[in-house]
C-alpha cells in the first residue's frame, strides 16, 4: 500500500453531454486558491462544444489527455498516464454514458477519490431521467455535490429534489438559475417514521427508505426496537442462530433489483425457514459481526412469526 502522503486525489465531475461540466472545470483551474501550481492531470472523456484554455489558468502545469474510447478506460493506461505525466492529482472530465463501476475498476492503486461533482442540465434532466434513469441513478449513488445549472423560475425544486433523494440522502443539491442566483437544497427530508422513538415501526411502503437510512448511519438506531415485515435467508456460511432479514428493493429500474438485508441473530434458536416472509420485532445492536466484515447493525430478535407476502414484495424509493 502506498503511503498515504503519496496519495494522488482525483477531482471527479460527472454529467452528460453539455451538461457544464468543462466550464467550471475551466473557471476551477482558473482560481488560484485550487490552482497553486501542482502538476495535473486533466482526464477529458467526452469533448463537447467548449474546449480548455490553458492560457487563461494562472499555473500551466496542466497536461491534458484525451480518452474517448471506453476501451482505453482502463488501470494499465492511468497508471502510464500518472507515471509519465508526473501528476501530483487528476481532474476527470467523466463520460456520462459510462459507467462508474468501470471508473473505480480502472482507478490505478495510488489513487483516491477527493470530491465527485454531477452537474446537470434543468432543462433536459428530466428527460435523461425518463429514457436513461439506470444512468442518472448510477450517477446520483456516488455524487457528493448535485449541481442543477440552467434552472429557470418555472422550475419546482421540489421535482428534482424528490429525485435526487429518491437515490442519495446525503448528496448536497445546488441551483444555478439562469439570472445568476446560485442556491442551495434547503428543503426538509422527513422520514416517514419516528426515529426518536425507542419502538419503531416500519411500514411495508418505507422498507427501502429505512434500510438506506440505517446502513447510511447505523448508530442513528442503535439500541431501538424495530418492528417490520421481511424476507429470510441463510447458507450453510452463516453462523448459528444467525440468518439474515431483508427485502427485494430496485433502485431504478427492475435490471438493478437486489436482495438488501440486515443480520439477525435469535439466541432462542427460533429460526424461521429460509426465504420466508415474517413478522420480526428486534432490537438493534451496532457491532462488529463476521457478516457484515466489520461493525453493522445486528437485530437481536425478540420475536418472529410468519407472515403473508407483501401487496409489493420489491420495496422501492417512492
Amino acid at each position: 500500500m502506498p503511503d498515504q502522503n503519496d496519495v494522488i486525489p482525483i477531482y471527479l465531475f460527472l454529467g452528460f453531454l453539455e451538461a457544464g461540466k468543462t466550464k467550471f472545470i475551466q473557471e476551477t483551474l482558473e482560481d488560484k486558491r485550487f490552482n497553486k501550481g501542482e502538476k495535473t492531470l486533466l482526464l477529458i472523456c467526452e469533448e463537447g462544444v467548449e474546449e480548455y484554455d490553458i492560457s487563461r489558468m494562472p499555473k500551466k502545469n496542466i497536461v491534458t489527455h484525451v480518452i474517448d474510447d471506453k476501451s482505453e478506460f482502463t488501470m494499465e493506461n492511468l497508471t502510464k498516464l500518472l507515471k509519465e505525466s508526473g501528476a501530483e492529482r487528476i481532474v476527470c472530465e467523466y463520460n456520462g454514458m459510462w459507467l462508474m463501476d468501470d471508473f473505480y475498476k480502472a482507478m490505478p492503486d495510488d489513487t483516491t477519490i477527493a470530491q465527485t461533482m454531477f452537474f446537470v442540465d434543468a432543462t433536459t434532466f428530466n428527460n435523461y431521467n425518463a429514457n436513461m434513469r439506470s444512468l442518472v441513478v448510477d450517477k446520483l449513488n456516488v455524487a457528493e455535490m448535485v449541481i442543477f445549472n440552467r434552472f429557470e423560475e418555472k422550475f419546482d425544486p421540489n421535482e428534482y429534489h424528490k429525485v435526487v433523494r429518491g437515490v442519495s440522502r446525503s448528496a448536497e443539491i445546488v441551483y444555478e438559475y439562469t439570472d445568476g442566483r446560485v442556491a442551495y437544497d434547503d428543503i426538509e427530508d422527513p422520514l416517514p417514521f419516528d426515529v426518536e422513538a425507542d419502538e419503531i415501526k416500519i411500514e411495508d411502503k418505507d422498507f427501502a427508505l429505512w434500510y438506506r437510512d440505517i446502513m447510511d448511519d447505523p448508530f442513528k438506531y442503535d439500541g431501538k426496537t424495530m418492528i417490520f415485515k421481511a424476507l429470510t435467508a441463510k447458507n450453510d456460511k452463516f453462523p448459528a442462530n444467525t440468518f439474515a432479514v431483508g427485502r427485494h428493493i430496485m433502485t431504478c429500474c427492475v435490471e438493478d433489483i437486489q436482495y438488501c438485508w440486515l443480520a439477525a441473530q435469535a439466541d432462542d434458536g427460533n429460526e424461521p425457514a429460509n426465504k420466508s416472509w415474517v413478522n420480526v420485532t428486534g432490537k438493534i445492536s451496532v457491532q462488529k459481526h463476521k457478516l457484515y466484515r466489520g461493525k453493522g447493525p445486528l437485530l437481536l430478535v425478540r420475536s418472529i412469526e410468519t407472515a403473508e407476502a407483501p401487496e409489493q414484495p420489491v420495496a422501492t424509493f417512492y
